[in-house]
């Protein structure tokens, strides 16, 4: 489960991105190069090679802290932190501390910003691709519970679209370009467009068949909490080895009487277990009804 690579966008505001690559930079102990590009791409180039880039998104509503208070600030404020390719074991370290740095240099998220986290899609099959979209739906009303996803963002990462659910489970293709046709199916811009509509869903295949091969989560508020980060991440890297490794996946959603009880139990059949994941399982539990330890009826 966690030997697949990802990357991870954090989206945050309260520093410009200078400051961000600046802070990035003197922990990593790289070097900042500007591009110069639309984005104002700020690139801090570690020791290893890797790029961490720091970039303008226009969907950030940008802030900064004066004088104790919160005020609007200049669009250098927008600030979208995009990983290099990472891994579990040998990067969460390194990851969880920049976010620390930033968050210390004067970075925070306000209701605005989202995280994103690319899986590397190299290993999916057909099976494997229509078990993550039913995992999904199954789950989309307790994730977005889980979650809290902010209304603000709820355009950028809606729920598993019902009717795309239906023709998948119907059909059943049996290739990726079958399931590539249903995927895009109503839409009436090219495929190759970057910001497919396809692609504000909460999973977006569109950067699976038209970006750079890989799976992406959109349903997580940004914060910079380094726990809290950590727990997308696994979340996010167990759903697609549970993916990956199981025969089949329904769409059906499951009858919940305690919502708190059936995350904890889910986290713990899809790999969550044991002390290493105890904060993990606390902060994708927390803002669910119920208790965790017993289904139905009061501890």
């Amino acid at each position: 489960m966690l030997t697949t690579r990802f990357g991870i966008e954090v989206e945050l505001t309260g520093i410009t991105r200078k400051q961000a690559a600046k802070t990035a930079a003197a922990f990593l102990g790289g070097r900042v190069e500007s591009s110069g590009d639309y984005y104002d791409t700020q690139k801090v180039i570690a020791p290893d090679g890797r790029i961490w880039k720091f970039m303008s998104d226009g969907s950030i509503r940008t802030q900064k802290k004066e004088n104790g208070r919160i005020v609007a600030a200049g669009r250098e404020y927008s600030v979208e932190l995009v990983s290099p390719i990472l891994t579990y074991c040998e990067d969460i370290e390194t990851l969880q501390e920049l976010i620390r740095r930033l968050r210390k240099a004067g970075g925070f998220a306000n209701t605005s910003c989202g995280i994103h986290i690319h899986i590397d899609g190299a290993d999916h099959t057909p099976r494997s691709i229509r078990n993550f979209i039913n995992i999904i739906a199954s789950k989309n009303d307790l994730f977005y519970k889980a979650l809290q996803i902010e209304p603000d963002r709820m355009r950028f990462c809606k729920k598993m679209d019902a009717a795309l659910v239906e023709k998948m489970n119907r059909r059943k293709p049996k290739t990726m370009a079958a399931i590539e046709s249903i995927w895009y199916e109503g839409y009436s811009e090219s495929r190759s467009t970057h910001y497919h509509n396809s692609r504000y869903h909460f999973l977006n295949l569109h950067s699976f068949f038209n970006g750079n091969g890989t799976i992406e989560l959109r349903g997580f508020n940004s914060e910079l909490h380094a726990g809290k980060i950590r727990s997308y991440i696994v979340l996010a890297l167990a759903l697609n080895h549970q993916a990956l490794t199981q025969k089949c996946a329904s769409s059906k959603k499951p009858q919940v009487e305690n919502e708190k009880f059936a995350m904890r139990t889910y986290l713990n059949r899809i790999g969550l277990i044991g002390d290493e994941f105890k904060n993990c399982r606390e902060h994708l539990c927390k803002h669910l009804d119920g208790n965790a330890a017993w289904r139905f009826r009061a501890a």
